[in-house]
């Protein structure tokens, strides 16, 4: 259940509530009785931070470790490595593509 902020207009009494989101809003002041107690607008509670939490988080320790795609010298893909072991076979088994020359210019013509 959300907790929403409530203050009154009237007093100043400021109080935070746990209710249910299908519940109607709050209206009388429990300080002062009147009919100006007003739901505030506050920031969300939590953050999301980093990349891929739910990917990388909460896994047991037997789960098979995935297998992420990263991009090649080449342009092509290839799976990355998940481990130390699986990155020096990766780098002893596939070959690096030589880099490609950069095409030459065309002198420009004389006029």
């Amino acid at each position: 259940m959300p907790i929403y902020a409530y203050k009154c207009e009237s007093c100043g009494f400021a109080k935070d509530v746990l209710q249910k989101m299908s519940d109607a809003p709050l209206t009388d002041c429990p300080s002062c009785s009147q009919a100006a107690f007003q739901k505030q607008v506050t920031a969300a509670g939590f953050q999301l931070k980093g990349s891929g939490w739910y990917a990388t988080d909460f896994k047991g320790a037997g789960a098979a470790p995935s297998t992420a795609v990263a991009p090649a010298a080449g342009g092509e893909t290839a799976p990355a490595a998940t481990s130390t072991e699986g990155a020096a076979s990766a780098a002893t088994a596939a070959p690096a593509a030589p880099a490609a020359a950069p095409a030459a210019k065309p002198a420009p013509a004389a006029s």
